[in-house]
């Protein structure tokens, strides 16, 4: 969780009271304060901080106050962000690139969270007062179909209202460039400065829905919207021939998580052949409170147990699940014992890297300089299966964005004739192809089908084809531990534990050697700084240590190299039972 660069200056109660004395703030917010009059630690918790503006954008906890989302709060943002685009624009025109009398215009999308669409209108009636044309899905769409409206329709901006995987009391909020990549922090750095020269609730203009609508400031979008985008990625199918014979053969399970994904995911599997779609019916309707799951995340296991039983009753080769804004793709395959398991987002990524490469080159149309990209967090052995097809590697922090800029920079500069393959990161996001700039649930669920069809009309299985990849690089395994720590407190605990790893790293760790720390605060490798920490270690193996920016948590990954599972399971279980006792016992003063 980012930290913000200084806490308001007046106290939580002084805060507290102020919004109770303000007449634009509405009758009922009011009411939701006035029940927490006699709850000092929950009005400090609402108040102690304004919702930091990170280079992701908002996210937190919904309610009333200035550390929590709500409309006033987005308003806010939404006004900085308006009056960053406007001064944007006129940069754009006075250097020629851009017309004279363009105007400005923005996408804004929304997942099936609580307050959602609300806030999403919220946003749209705030860029409306600014004089700048918004284009909204009148109902809940994926987050990387936004990113690819964005480029579709020329716009300079768009706005996501998610929070991604979080649990259903937050909601969130994503900004984007006119490439449709998340801003990097040179960017938000200028969106974040224009958000905190707004002094008052006062500042922030609104137009009404009809007006908006009445003087062409607001335009909802239709059908053609969904269909460019469809095609966008059913044009990424690597075999889309073979898939006509053999798609019918595989049988598909497919959760949305009560997600936006349901639709998206379905219309292309459905046209690159796969007729055998069965989708779990009681998550199928989106729904903001997530009631059967504990949390919405195809990271955990647990989301899986209802499309596991419906699996089990079809036979199904594939499991597929997405998250509540379908940037999040999980697969769960049957293993060598004829049992279901999840793969994790390394393990997925190395698959469809190896089917990608693999098939390109087959066709005799894997590019001269061809690229695939990860962050610093993600397996080695993807990379290793990509270098092995003559690809280069580059690694970046962890944020699609960085990926997605990186995929910006390969366009403008024409020379370096890079051609982007694959990018992808540990937790389960990936995208193929340039249509959008960040991760995609929707092509990764197609692009896992497509592998899973062309492996069984071979007689094998993707954990077939992952047991054929571990034994040609190696056996890699990993692990992601984390810890929350909520509040003032919380954020205080996460800041101490990384200013301990970082003034006192081991020498070694399970007995193994540290040779080599990095660390990224101060930049590293020609990356922007970032508060992270990655341990190398003599045996192939490194963990590393990063607060989230989106949740109140400090994440450790792990990752191993070993000659077959056993050996690799043992690796992994003492190198993270060592480090995580060190963790545990510092969160524990």
């Amino acid at each position: 969780m980012e930290t913000p660069k200084e806490l308001i200056k007046e106290s939580p109660r002084e805060r507290y009271e102020a919004w109770l004395r303000d007449p634009g703030i509405d009758e009922e917010t009011k009411r939701e304060l006035r029940e927490i009059a006699d709850l000092p630690a929950e009005i400090e918790d609402r108040f102690y901080r304004e919702l930091a503006f990170g280079t992701g954008g908002l996210r937190g906890v919904m309610g009333a106050g200035t550390n929590r989302m709500n409309r006033y709060v987005i308003g806010k943002a939404t006004q900085g962000f308006a009056n960053y685009l406007q001064a944007l624009a006129g940069q754009l025109r006075e250097t020629g690139q851009w017309a004279a009398q363009a105007a400005p215009s923005v996408v804004i999308a929304h997942d099936s969270r609580n307050h959602s669409a609300e806030f999403a209108l919220d946003a749209a009636c705030v860029l409306a007062a600014n004089g700048i044309r918004t284009y909204l899905f009148r109902s809940l769409r994926p987050t990387p179909q936004l990113s690819f409206t964005v480029r579709h329709l020329g716009a300079i901006g768009g706005i996501v209202i998610t929070a991604s995987h979080n649990p259903p009391e937050y909601n969130g909020y994503k900004v984007y460039g006119a490439d449709g990549c998340q801003l990097v922090p040179a960017q938000a750095e200028q969106v974040i400065a224009c958000i905190r020269d707004i002094a008052s609730f006062a500042e922030v203009k609104r137009m009404g829905q009809e007006e908006a609508e009445s003087r062409g400031l607001l335009v909802w979008l239709d059908e053609e919207a969904d269909q460019a985008y469809t095609e966008a990625v059913t044009s990424q199918l690597v075999q889309p021939e073979l898939l006509k014979s053999v798609g019918n053969a595989l049988t598909v399970v497919y959760t949305p998580l009560h997600g936006a994904g349901n639709w998206p995911v379905r219309r292309v599997l459905e046209r690159a052949g796969f007729g055998r779609v069965f989708v779990v019916e009681a998550q199928e309707q989106p729904n903001g409170n997530f009631p059967t799951v504990k949390s919405p995340n195809p990271e955990e296991h647990e989301a899986f147990g209802m499309a596991i039983a419906l699996a089990d009753r079809v036979g199904a080769d594939i499991i597929i699940g997405t998250d509540p804004d379908c940037d999040r793709m999980g697969a769960v395959v049957k293993n060598d014992e004829g049992r279901y398991v999840v793969l994790n987002g390394n393990q997925s990524g190395a698959i469809m890297i190896h089917y990608l490469l693999s098939r390109l080159k087959e066709q005799n149309r894997l590019p001269d300089r061809g690229v695939v990209i990860k962050t610093i967090v993600t397996s080695e052995m993807g990379a290793d299966i990509a270098r092995a097809y003559g690809c280069e590697i580059i690694n970046t922090l962890t944020g699609f964005k960085y990926i997605g800029e990186q995929i910006t920079r390969f366009e403008q500069d024409r020379s370096a004739n890079r051609t982007f393959l694959f990018g992808y990161e540990e937790s389960y996001g990936y995208l193929t192809g340039t249509y959008a700039r960040d991760k995609d649930a929707v092509v990764a669920s197609l692009l896992m089908c497509e592998a899973a069809a062309y492996y069984k009309s071979q007689g094998k299985t993707l954990y077939d084809v992952l047991l054929e990849l571990y034994r040609t690089y190696g056996t890699y395994l990993e692990k992601l531990e984390s810890r929350t720590m909520k509040g003032k407190d919380g954020l205080a605990q996460i800041e101490a534990i990384m200013a301990d790893w970082r003034n006192h790293p081991p020498a070694e760790i399970a007995g193994i050697k540290v040779v080599r720390v990095l660390d990224y605060a101060g930049g590293l490798d020609g990356l922007p700084p970032e508060n992270v920490l990655k341990f190398m270690l003599a045996d192939d193996a490194w963990f590393c240590l990063r607060p989230s920016g989106t949740e109140p948590k400090i994440k450790v990954y792990f990752a191993v190299r070993g000659n077959g599972l056993a050996e690799a399971e043992q690796a992994l279980a003492r190198l993270s039972s060592d480090v995580m006792a060190r963790i545990d016992a510092q969160a524990r003063g």
